[in-house]
C-alpha cells in the first residue's frame, strides 16, 4: 500500500517547530533563519514532501483551470480550436478541462453545472444545436465565473463572444455561384435555434435580392445536421419546381453527406456545392465542394482564450464591457470539382 503524503504538520513535529514556520521556511521567508530553512528543506526532500496545490490555490481563490464545452471534440474545426485554447492557457500556467455536449442541450446544462462544481476560473463554450435557453450560463454570474462563447454563439450582444462573419461569408458564397451562372440556388441550413443559421440565411437573402433575383423561402431548408436530415433536405430540392443547380450547405460535413447522396443517385454532376469550414480532407475528394468558407478555428480559439484569461484577471468583472469579436472569413475556391 502507498503511504500517505507527508504533511507540513509532520515536518514541524519532527523539527519541533510550528507548522507556520515550516511553511515560511519552504517559501524562503526572511523571518526564518538560513540554517533552519535548510533543515526544513532537507527533511521535506527526504520525506518526499509535495505541497498541497489544492489548498494553496483555494487560499488564492483560484484553481488556474478553465473549462471548455464543445459540441463534438472529433470535428476538425473544434480540435483545431482546442489546440489554440490549450496553447494560450499554457502560456499563463492554466490547465484546461474539455467536455463535449454531443449537440445535446440537456447534456450541456449538466456539463455547465459540473464545471461550476470543479471550480473552474472561467468557461469557453460553443453551444449545442438545440440550445435556445441560456439560464444555465447566466447562473455562473453569481459565482464570478466568466463565460466566453465562440463560433456557435447566443443571438444577443450582452455576452462575450468570438465568431466568424457568417453573413458576409454567405454573401461571398452566393455571389460566387451567381457568377458561375447559377440562378436557382438552394441552401441546406442548420437548426433554426442556431444564430449561425439565421446569419447564413440573412447573407443568402442579401445576395439574392442585391442581384435582383426573387427570394424563394422554399429554397432554404433547415435540417438537424445529420446525414438523414441532409438527405431529406436534398429530396426537397430534387422534387422542387425550381430545382436548384447549386446548393449552399451549412458546413463541410453536411456537404459530404449531400455529395455522397448525389453520387448514389448519379446526379452529382448536376449540382455545384459550396460549404463552410474548409476541412483539409475536401481537397482530396474526387467530388468536393467547389468552394468552402474558411472560418479560422485556431484564430477563434486563440482570441476566445485570451479574452477569457483577461476576464479572469479583471479586478472589476461586473462592470467589464462585453467583448464582441468578429473574425473575418474567406471563401476558398477549389480548382478541381
Amino acid at each position: 500500500m502507498q503511504s500517505k503524503p507527508t504533511t507540513i504538520k509532520e515536518i514541524a513535529k519532527i523539527l519541533n517547530i510550528s507548522p507556520s514556520s515550516v511553511s515560511r521556511g519552504l517559501h524562503d521567508h526572511p523571518s526564518i533563519g538560513a540554517v533552519t530553512r535548510e533543515k526544513i528543506k532537507q527533511l521535506a526532500k527526504s520525506l518526499n514532501y509535495e505541497p498541497n496545490n489544492a489548498a494553496i490555490l483555494f487560499q488564492k481563490g483560484k484553481t488556474y483551470t478553465i473549462g471548455v464545452i464543445l459540441p463534438e471534440l472529433s470535428e476538425h474545426f473544434f480540435s483545431t480550436a482546442i489546440s489554440a485554447i490549450e496553447d494560450e492557457a499554457l502560456k499563463k500556467n492554466y490547465t484546461v478541462i474539455f467536455a463535449q455536449s454531443h449537440d445535446d442541450y440537456e447534456q450541456e446544462v449538466k456539463l455547465v453545472e459540473k464545471m461550476k462544481n470543479q471550480r473552474v476560473d472561467g468557461l469557453l463554450v460553443s453551444i449545442s444545436k438545440d440550445t435556445s435557453k441560456f439560464d444555465h450560463f447566466e447562473k455562473l454570474n453569481s459565482f464570478n465565473i466568466p463565460v466566453v462563447f465562440f463560433d456557435r454563439i447566443p443571438p444577443f450582444k450582452n455576452v462575450h463572444y468570438v465568431a466568424c462573419s457568417l453573413e458576409s461569408a454567405t454573401v461571398k458564397a452566393v455571389n460566387y455561384l451567381l457568377k458561375k451562372g447559377h440562378r436557382s440556388i438552394g441552401m441546406i441550413n442548420g437548426p433554426s435555434t442556431l444564430y449561425a443559421s439565421e446569419e447564413r440565411k440573412d447573407g443568402y437573402m442579401q445576395a439574392i435580392t442585391f442581384n435582383r433575383l426573387k427570394f424563394d423561402p422554399s429554397l432554404v431548408v433547415n435540417c438537424d445536421l445529420t446525414e438523414k436530415g441532409t438527405i431529406e433536405a436534398a429530396d426537397q430540392f430534387l422534387s422542387h419546381k425550381r430545382k436548384p443547380t447549386a446548393i449552399v450547405a451549412f458546413n463541410d460535413y453536411v456537404a459530404l453527406f449531400l455529395i455522397k447522396y448525389f453520387k448514389k443517385l448519379n446526379v452529382i454532376n448536376d449540382f455545384d456545392v459550396v460549404s463552410y469550414a474548409n476541412l483539409p480532407i475536401i481537397s482530396y475528394l474526387d467530388h468536393s465542394p467547389v468552394a468552402s468558407v474558411e472560418q479560422y478555428p485556431y484564430l477563434q480559439g486563440q482570441k476566445a482564450a485570451n479574452i477569457l484569461l483577461d476576464l479572469i484577471n479583471s479586478p472589476n468583472l461586473e462592470n467589464q464591457a462585453f467583448y464582441n469579436t468578429i473574425v473575418e472569413s474567406d471563401l476558398i475556391v477549389n480548382e478541381v470539382k
